[in-house]
């Protein structure tokens, strides 16, 4: 006779092998004294194996993720489930309600890791999380979009040097892959600290949706999780992620209106004009070069400028993987349009 797999428990809920369960995880409460919760959904199958948390809205505007989560909690069945999946839609309920990316107090929540119980709401939230959650999990996925009025061509973020989250985010299938070390006070860096492999997605705006984002999020989950053993069924990656070697944001040169001449996701070449500065009162315009041969890979969404402001984010190949990025990169558009 098989033995039964043990019960998951979390905040003194047990979880049967085999089932699904919504557990509700008191946060903290508003002025009014209601009652806030960070509201989590555990499948816990019926095979042992890796125990994923996949979570959202860190940043209370970033709302693909949660969009993501939603659809993601239709497509898994805990009886066909090797291991335990972790949902987390909404991490920061206070900035999702005040649509903000940040905390009542204006403190990041992803700037608050490993948080304390008796610290301020931020330090707070970021300890329970990381007690209560983070703990239980051997894998994570931090999913997030680009801050308000940025838009993010999708991307994984990782430390690309570690075997396991470069595996993760190859199994993934975002057309790039970031190199990026996480700071040590975010949920990444805090979750690398203890030795839990963690990648970030990236793609699309704060407070907007976009169907790219969403779908290639979802799919990209789905991939982890059948590289991991999790679900059966082979990786189902239409294109290999290209690694950028680095990335860097084009500043403005000056004030005015922005006239674009360049998309999201579209090539540039060294000395090519990506857009021009113009005052709304006339004269002549300001011309914008790349500086480099590189790839859009983030935008700004709003066309006026001040000196200094982040106009375009450039990732930067090594040799010819520029071309093979930029063939990943149609591909990819082609198979989400």
């Amino acid at each position: 006779m098989v033995k039964r797999r043990e019960a998951f428990e979390i905040e003194g809920k047990r979880v049967i092998a085999g089932s699904q369960m919504g557990i509700k995880l008191p946060a903290a409460k508003l002025y009014t004294d209601t009652q806030l919760d960070i509201h989590v959904e555990v499948f816990h199958g019926v095979k042992p194996g890796p125990t994923l948390l996949v979570c959202a809205a860190i940043h209370g505007d970033e709302l693909n993720g949660i969009e993501i989560c939603r659809r993601l909690l239709g497509r898994v069945n805990p009886k066909n489930l090797a291991g335990t999946l972790i949902v987390v839609p909404i991490v920061n309920v206070f900035g999702f309600i005040q649509q903000s990316r940040y905390l009542p107090d204006r403190r990041d929540l992803n700037r608050c890791f490993p948080g304390s119980s008796k610290g301020a709401l931020a330090s707070r939230l970021a300890n329970l999380f990381a007690t209560q959650l983070l703990v239980h999990a051997t894998h994570v996925i931090d999913l997030h979009t680009g801050a308000i009025h940025r838009d993010n061509l999708p991307q994984i973020r990782c430390d690309t040097n570690d075997e396991t989250m470069l595996a993760m985010a190859n199994a993934f299938g975002a057309p790039l892959i970031m190199h990026s070390k996480a700071r040590s006070v975010s949920m990444r860096g805090y979750a690398n600290q203890q030795g839990i492999p963690c990648i970030l997605y990236e793609a699309g705006e704060a407070l907007r949706f976009s169907e790219l984002a969403i779908k290639s999020g979802l799919k990209g989950v789905l991939n982890v999780m059948r590289s991991l053993g999790m679900l059966k069924g082979r990786v189902s990656n239409k294109i290999a992620s290209v690694s950028a070697i680095r990335s860097y944001w084009i500043r403005s040169e000056s004030d005015g209106l922005v006239n674009m001449k360049l998309k999201l996701g579209q090539r540039v070449n060294k000395g090519y004009i990506i857009a021009h500065i113009v005052s709304p009162h006339g004269g002549d315009s300001v011309a914008i070069r790349a500086p480099t041969d590189g790839i859009i890979i983030g935008i700004s969404n709003i066309p006026v400028t001040n000196e200094g402001e982040g106009m375009f984010h450039i990732a930067q190949f090594e040799g010819d993987e520029i071309e093979i990025a930029n063939e990943q990169l149609d591909e990819f558009l082609m198979e989400y349009a």
